[in-house]
């Protein structure tokens, strides 16, 4: 019976896609580091920003003047551009904690920041105003976003914001669907292989899916179809307790060493068979910071081999067939969670899209490289499937824009907590999940 299994595996006549990486922009080549100031990246950010939406505002409020913030006048309508920052009550400082007083101030829950007192700042290179009105919720903007704002200066030296212009979504190419047949990617993403909440058995089931060993002859015909995998970060959960500073002994060594042994047999099945792009996420060996560079190929002996193994960066941007591919691990979404507040996922996606910034809350409260000329999380072609890993839940829907963009935004659930995977289908960008559990009987 095995030997049959084998046989028809091996018949598995799997379909291809082109396959075109646009990851380039999220490298980090060619830089160094001279103990530059973050400041270069916001400049980069506005400089950027602020051509864009002077060409939009032409045609938003063409017959009101834009000016710098130093040169408002009081009751005077015009229109600012500049870089937004939110003054934040509870925003964690790391001075709280040599202050003395700290034991008095109340322990703020980690999930959320938020204030009714927050209030938002315009900023640009000649000075800042603090903006006042309903217009602008505090509440849906965080630090980094560029925006143009039409309104008036009060008595008061506040800017009394009237309207708000962001700068929507970018351009998008016409998409090639090619495929007039079904062509599947599969996204997976917090697999943690190592961690307690893992089950090997779920991924194992999995992995036994996508390459057919799973099924009858109809089920194999489906998973044929499937093109391409995709795993969004947090792949592996190293134990923190071993990393203390201290040398390791031997028996620590291999402990540290397995969740990644673990991963790399099961990649090296599904590499076997079916291209697979692995992004790095914050529980990954991989620097903390965003852009996250490749995870070492040299981890992975086994799945290194085959050529339809790629380790790429996060974010992760490429084309299938035609259709442009972004997304990210997670860390962008979580991070605009704990400084603004939403519905849900979904909608911080269709922000960070509409901000035309991936990650706007860098470097202000989530890490990434000090760039000098030029901000690389700036979206300047808007993709046609945005999706976001290591989420508390599955969520997918459509976003239309102004122009006539569609975007299909998914949430990929955490896979060691909910067993869920999520495929797209290609030539219709319709997706839906696959769940994989195991029950043990005692």
């Amino acid at each position: 019976m095995a030997g049959m299994e084998i046989d028809t595996v091996e018949n598995l006549q799997r379909k291809q896609s082109t396959y075109q990486s646009l990851d380039e922009t999220f490298v980090i080549q060619n830089e160094t580091y001279r103990g530059q100031q973050y400041s270069q990246i916001y400049f980069a950010r506005l400089h950027m920003m602020r051509t864009l939406l002077y060409s939009l505002v032409t045609h938003w409020k063409p017959h009101v003047p834009v000016c710098t913030v130093l040169g408002l006048e009081e009751g005077k309508e015009c229109i600012i551009v500049g870089t937004l920052y939110k003054h934040m009550k509870l925003k964690p400082c790391i001075l709280d904690e040599y202050s003395k007083e700290r034991s008095a101030v109340p322990l703020v829950k980690h999930h959320n920041f938020m204030h009714p007192d927050d209030h938002l700042v315009l900023e640009d290179e000649s000075g800042r105003v603090k903006l006042g009105g309903t217009v602008l919720s505090p509440s849906v903007y965080v630090t980094g976003v560029v925006v143009a704002l039409h309104g008036k200066e009060t008595g008061a030296g506040d800017f009394m914001v009237l309207d708000v212009l962001e700068a929507g979504l970018a351009p998008q190419i016409e998409p090639q669907l090619k495929s007039r047949e079904d062509k599947y990617v599969v996204f997976i993403s917090g697999v943690s292989a190592g961690s307690s909440s893992s089950n090997p058995l779920q991924f194992q089931l999995l992995v036994d899916h996508i390459t057919g060993h799973l099924g009858d002859e109809k089920e194999q015909g489906i998973v044929a179809e499937i093109v391409h995998v995709v795993i969004a970060g947090n792949s592996v959960e190293i134990p923190l307790g071993l990393l203390n500073g201290q040398n390791l002994a031997s028996k620590d060594q291999s402990r540290l060493s397995e969740p990644v042994q673990e991963l790399d047999i099961l990649l090296t099945q599904i590499a076997a068979g079916v291209p697979v792009d692995i992004m790095p996420g914050s529980n990954d060996p991989a620097n903390f910071s965003l852009p996250q560079q490749p995870l070492n190929r040299w981890l992975f002996p086994g799945s290194r081999a085959y050529n339809t193994f790629r380790s790429c960066t996060n974010p992760h941007c490429f084309e299938l067939d035609g259709v442009r591919i972004l997304g990210t691990s997670g860390q962008n979404i979580d991070d605009l969670k704990k400084y603004s507040e939403g519905r849900d996922g979904l909608e911080f996606m269709e922000r960070t899209l509409k901000w035309r910034h991936l990650a706007p809350t860098t470097p202000n409260t989530l890490g990434c490289y000090p760039f000098t000329d030029r901000d690389p999380f700036l979206i300047e072609s808007c993709p046609h499937v945005y999706f976001v890993g290591n989420q508390d839940k599955y969520g997918t829907r459509i976003l239309k824009g102004s122009e006539g963009q569609l975007v299909r935004l998914i949430s990929i659930p955490k896979f060691c907590d909910t067993g869920m995977v999520v495929v797209l289908n290609l030539r219709n960008l319709e997706c839906h999940t696959l769940s994989f559990e195991t029950q043990f009987s005692s």
